[in-house]
């Protein structure tokens, strides 16, 4: 079977990380074609990956099984109304901008297209992302598979029954990162203020936040039981986690994800 050509409409982060990530997993540069309005942006992809660019978003659209847009989410429409009508037959169409509903990009282009709604997060620049996946019925399974690879080469991807559950995906890793990130950052003033250094508060929290989580992906247990078998009874991190309890961390956390989904929610309304 030939493989795909892939093509990508923006050449921000996000994109350059998956393109970096596609070429590590095996796919030749001359299957990857990307589009930006900017030249320069255009020259230095191709000086990093050796694929192909253009700036015209026409042409590029044109030659590709699969057509991914990364722009931002404000310019989506006008993007897609400007490519044409008649396209690669059954070309998928990957849509990574957050709030941009399956029914509207339907609608920008072409009730017919296959298209698959991706909620990625910035860890995906690092291959460590998460990505939530909806599929419209258009899709095929072999499509579906050709997604999951795309989006496997820059982390992991989990596929969603319902198109509304890419709200919840937003609130658990999509910005998901920026808690963990809030969490490091008191824990490093916490301990500037009993006394250490900040560099070295900072490079504790650090690597305890990198091995914990690395125990908790490979672990065989789940996360609840590996915090109970480090509380000793009596001890201090029982104290701590008492203290988070009393505080109402729990109930905190939640109330903050809910916010973010409800404001996810919001936004695909805004953008319709």
């Amino acid at each position: 079977m030939t493989a795909p050509i892939i093509g990508f409409i923006g050449a921000g982060n996000m994109a350059t990380s998956l393109i970096g990530g596609l070429l590590q997993k095996n796919t030749k540069p001359e299957h990857i074609i990307a589009s930006d309005p900017k030249p320069e942006q255009g020259a230095a992809l191709h000086k990093q990956f050796q694929i192909r660019t253009v700036t015209d978003n026409a042409v590029l659209a044109a030659e590709c099984d699969v057509l991914l847009l990364a722009v931002k989410p404000q310019v989506m429409q006008a993007v897609c109304r400007a490519l044409p009508a008649e396209r690669k037959p059954g070309q998928l169409v990957i849509s990574i901008a957050a709030g941009i509903s399956c029914d509207s990009l339907a609608a920008w282009l072409g009730e017919a297209t296959p298209i698959v709604r991706c909620m990625p997060n910035t860890p995906s620049l690092r291959g460590q992302g998460v990505s939530g996946l909806y599929a419209t019925a258009a899709v095929s399974d072999e499509q579906k598979e050709l997604t999951e690879n795309i989006l496997n080469a820059v982390g992991i991807s989990v596929w969603l029954e319902e198109e509304n559950l890419i709200d919840a995906v937003t609130a658990v890793s999509g910005s998901g990162p920026a808690y963990f990130f809030y969490m490091i950052e008191a824990m490093i003033d916490a301990g500037e203020k009993l006394g250490l250094p900040r560099d070295t508060a900072e490079r504790m929290a650090l690597f305890t936040a990198l091995g914990a989580a690395d125990m908790a992906v490979n672990s065989d247990v789940d996360v609840a039981e590996l915090r109970r078998r480090v509380c000793s009874p009596g001890g201090t991190t029982e104290q701590a986690i008492n203290t988070f309890r009393e505080e109402g961390l729990p109930q905190m956390v939640d109330n903050a994800m809910q916010a973010a989904a409800n404001r996810a929610a919001e936004m695909t309304k805004e953008l319709a």
